[in-house]
């Protein structure tokens, strides 16, 4: 079985900050979530950078869909694997 990891992508830090502050209230993650940030091409301001909430899932208990809605609600998605 290989290791699962799931990328919520977030609009900025402060909504990829909450989200990662309520995985474990909603979920079952087994380690603390990682923020990234991923600055688009070309642009080296923060303000225009998303920010990544990378969840490790190694027993593939958690719900794609259910990931996807939360980060919909912070004007975010899921990343397709």
């Amino acid at each position: 079985m290989t290791d699962v990891r799931h990328v919520l992508v977030l609009p900025d830090r402060d909504a990829a900050e909450e989200v990662a502050e309520e995985l474990p209230d909603r979920f079952e993650v087994p380690e603390e979530p990682q923020l990234v940030r991923d600055a688009l091409a070309g642009e080296d301001d923060a303000e225009d950078a998303q920010w990544l909430v990378v969840v490790e899932d190694p027993e593939r208990r958690l719900d794609p869909t259910a990931l996807d809605e939360l980060a919909a609600e912070y004007e975010g998605w899921l990343e397709a694997p």
